[in-house]
């Protein structure tokens, strides 16, 4: 099971990683803003092939090399996760030292070709486009809340019957690897746990819901089209995330209350049917969607000008990754490499919606 799971999320990630130049906005590349007369530039170009040949044969490699070695050697399962763990965040560290190369690169080639400096620059910002925002509402992320108040309740109406030692963790086949004494507190931090994930889920739907549209400037209304179909489907996505969430935890504190439940097929299938939905939802999001919305097509006649450019905010932009722009009141802003979303680290708020819940989580597995 350890073997097919390291597998299956290598692959992915080798897949994404090597796909995400291309998934992106033509005018952004490598965290860099480029002027959309000169995104077509053949060195930027050769950056991309470069940096999705070199991810792609190096995961290769490994992924070849990490299944002989797992056939031959009959490894262990805790040998097999410690490998796969290391192979994975190998590929990633070598995506990172990648990507600062090549922003280097590309913030090189900007600076000397002198790319956007004698055009004029502009933001343009749709203050009307919220009204057909298609996010979903807050009230869809309390339904699986109140799932879990009720697991809460129901759990402690059942507290005679849980077992003296509770599970605290699992193992990648689904089987309790990790107890704490039974406590009143111990026997819903599980629950706790998933509420608390639940409000952070609902607390970025709703700050991405009030950050800021930013528009092309010479593709407004196909852009706007993007925008909003970005934000819907990121919205549906976080749900889903949530609904899954929700099952999964649900399920494994109820094994815990009801010693029948505790099917090895379901212990199992559960949590991979779990990563494999994850995996598949988050594929067809970045090449359905992409960046901003920038693979949705939309078949619609704009006038396009060289005469303006959009606004460089390159400023902003700590190695084309973290934005700090303490002047932007969005909590959330478009990533620059990747798809989905990332925090204004100038604006407070969004630490208490991310790093807030993220640190209760971390507080309630440790005093359980």
């Amino acid at each position: 099971m350890s073997l097919a799971i390291f597998l299956v999320t290598l692959a992915f990630m080798i897949v994404l990683q090597s796909a995400i130049p291309f998934l992106l906005k033509k005018t952004i590349v490598f965290g860099v803003t480029i002027p959309e007369k000169n995104a077509t530039n053949s060195e930027l170009a050769t950056y991309k092939r470069r940096y999705s040949s070199i991810v792609l044969i190096t995961g290769i490699i490994a992924f070849v090399a990490f299944l002989v070695w797992s056939i031959n050697t009959h490894a262990s399962e805790d040998q097999l996760v410690w490998i796969g763990l290391v192979i994975q965040l190998g590929l990633l560290l070598l995506c990172m030292a990648l990507y600062l190369y090549y922003h280097a690169k590309t913030t090189e080639l900007k600076r000397n070709k002198t790319w956007g400096i004698r055009t004029k620059q502009i933001r343009v910002a749709d203050l009307q486009s919220h009204v057909k925002d298609a996010m979903l509402p807050s009230s869809m992320y309390v339904l699986p809340m109140l799932v879990t108040i009720g697991l809460v309740i129901y759990t402690t109406t059942q507290y005679s019957l849980l077992p003296d030692m509770i599970p605290t963790h699992w193992d990648v086949n689904g089987q309790p690897d990790a107890f704490s004494p039974k406590t009143p507190f111990s026997s819903i931090a599980l629950l706790v746990i998933l509420l608390v994930m639940q409000v952070m889920m609902l607390g970025i739907n709703i700050a991405t819901k009030q950050s800021g549209i930013k528009l092309n400037s010479s593709k407004k209304k196909s852009s706007q089209i993007q925008q909003l179909a970005f934000r819907k489907y990121t919205s549906w996505f976080l749900l889903m995330t949530t609904i899954l969430l929700t099952i999964l935890f649900s399920f494994l504190q109820l094994t815990t209350i009801h010693e029948g439940f505790q099917n090895v097929t379901l212990m199992m299938g559960l949590p991979l049917g779990f990563l494999l939905v994850m995996l598949i939802a988050s594929a067809v999001y970045a090449f359905k969607v992409g960046q901003g919305g920038s693979r949705i097509a939309v078949s619609i006649a704009e006038e396009e000008s060289t005469e303006f450019a959009d606004e460089d905010n390159d400023r902003h932009w700590k190695l084309g990754v973290f934005y700090v722009n303490k002047q932007d009141p969005s909590i959330f802003v478009e990533k620059r490499f990747g798809i989905g979303w990332s925090i204004n680290f100038g604006n407070p708020v969004g630490y208490f919606i991310v790093f807030v819940p993220l640190l209760l989580v971390l507080l309630v597995s440790f005093f359980a």
